[in-house]
C-alpha cells in the first residue's frame, strides 16, 4: 500500500497523523464493506504506542467491528467521512495514542476476548479540505478514542476506533 502519511506536532506540541491522500471521498455515504476490506490488510500486524510502549495487535475481529459497530452507525457527515479515511492510518494512530485508561470487562460475550479488561487511548488525525477548484485549503483535525481489548492470551488487540469527532480548535493550515 503506497500511502502519503505524516506525523506532525501541532501548535501545542501534540502529535497529529496527517492523511495526504484520501481513500474515501464524498460525504453522503460510505461503502463500509469497502472500508472493512481495506482494514483486512492490517490483520496480523502490530504497532507500538510510543507513550506507553504497549504493543497492540490487529486481529481478525477489528475490520468488522470498525466498519459495523454501533458507534460507526451513529456517525454522520464529516465525522463519518473522517472515520472511513482513518482506516488508512490505523498503525500511525496507535503509535501516537495517549491518555491510557482502563475499564473492567463486564460483558459476558467478551469474557474470553477481553478477559483482562479494556484500554482506551486518545488519538488525533487530520484530513485535507479542498476548495471548489480542487486546491488544498486547510486540514481539519479529528480526535478519536482507540478501544483495545486485553485478551486471555495476555496480548492487547485493537477492537475499534470510537467517538471520531472534528475538533473545534483552529484547523491545521497548509
Amino acid at each position: 500500500m503506497n500511502r502519503k502519511v505524516d506525523i506532525i506536532k501541532d501548535a501545542d506540541g501534540n502529535n497529529v497523523v496527517v492523511i495526504n491522500d484520501l481513500r474515501f471521498k464524498g460525504r453522503r455515504s460510505v461503502d463500509w464493506k469497502m472500508v472493512e476490506d481495506c482494514l483486512k490488510e492490517y490483520i496480523g500486524q502490530c504497532a507500538e504506542i510510543t507513550e506507553t510502549s504497549d504493543i497492540v495487535y490487529i486481529g481478525t475481529d477489528f475490520p468488522d467491528e470498525f466498519a459495523h459497530s454501533k458507534d460507526t452507525k451513529e456517525l454522520r457527515g464529516a465525522n463519518m467521512y473522517a472515520k472511513a479515511n482513518s482506516s488508512s492510518i490505523i498503525k500511525e494512530m496507535i503509535e501516537i495514542a495517549t491518555n491510557k485508561t482502563f475499564a473492567e470487562n463486564y460483558a459476558q460475550k467478551h469474557s474470553t476476548d477481553a478477559k483482562y479488561g479494556w484500554y482506551r487511548y486518545d488519538t488525533r488525525f487530520a484530513i485535507p479540505v479542498y476548495d471548489n477548484a480542487g486546491e488544498l485549503e486547510r486540514y481539519n483535525v479529528f480526535k478519536s478514542r482507540i478501544l483495545v481489548r486485553h485478551a486471555k492470551d495476555g496480548k492487547l488487540y485493537l477492537y475499534d476506533v470510537l467517538r471520531t469527532k472534528k475538533e473545534t480548535s483552529k484547523p491545521l493550515e497548509q
